[in-house]
């Protein structure tokens, strides 16, 4: 499985486009947006090679993973938009609020217009369950069955990682780097909870499984955080 990997949004995130076959796939924590002057790049890659984006997966709601929610919704309508209930507050009609607590904290409420007013989430995120229980697409239903969700908190309440086994593929958004962690100190935030999470990893996950993160860099073994 080739996953593609955009660096958008503020702080470069790594947008992810996972094939799902017959030219579906799903799209990871999309941040490209007008203030980063990067609000296309994600529709333009799709269009330019004619995949058809079944949702928008997030790892978590923070304002670098989310903000480019307005633009892919108007390009594509009705696309499902898919969080984990705990991290949901930080998408939708209310979300400027939310995120500007944490935009203000961090010294950039500039980007607080980026992330007001997102769509809504039309499904959630359950642990245990796999991306067939909340994505209704029939003709990608098998594909989605293969990716299982793992709710790991810590970095936010509803951080969420992706895990495929048949692939060997751990998509863990902003809860595992390499031989780092996601950050602690915002809101929803939790040290303990993170330290919880990772073990969790460290006993489900196989060694010679490839991880993607949410930042830097991507595509290392498992066992090299070991």
């Amino acid at each position: 499985m080739e996953i593609t990997i955009l660096h958008t949004g503020p702080f470069g995130v790594n947008t992810l486009i996972v094939p799902l076959g017959d030219n579906r796939v799903f799209v990871v924590d999309p941040a490209s947006c007008a203030f980063c002057g990067d609000e296309t790049v994600v529709s333009s890659c799709l269009a330019q090679h004619h995949w058809k984006p079944v949702a928008i997966v997030l790892s978590h709601g923070h304002f670098d993973h989310v903000a480019g929610l307005p633009f892919l919704a108007k390009t594509y309508p009705n696309i499902p938009v898919v969080i984990h209930q705990d991290d949901a507050e930080m998408i939708g009609a209310d979300s400027g609020i939310l995120q500007g607590n944490a935009l203000a904290q961090m010294g950039f409420f500039d980007f607080v217009p980026s992330v007001s007013g997102l769509p809504e989430p039309t499904g959630f995120l359950q642990d245990g369950r796999t991306l067939a229980d909340c994505i209704a697409d029939a003709d990608a239903a098998a594909a989605l069955a293969d990716w299982t969700v793992l709710h790991t908190p810590g970095h936010t309440k509803g951080s969420c990682c992706l895990y495929n086994t048949s692939e060997k593929i751990l998509v863990s958004g902003d809860t595992l780097f390499y031989h780092s962690w996601g950050r602690t100190d915002l809101y929803g935030g939790s040290e303990q909870q993170m330290q919880q999470s990772l073990r969790r990893l460290a006993r489900t996950v196989e060694k010679d499984t490839r991880v993607y993160p949410g930042h830097d860099r991507y595509g290392f073994l498992f066992s090299e955080n070991c």
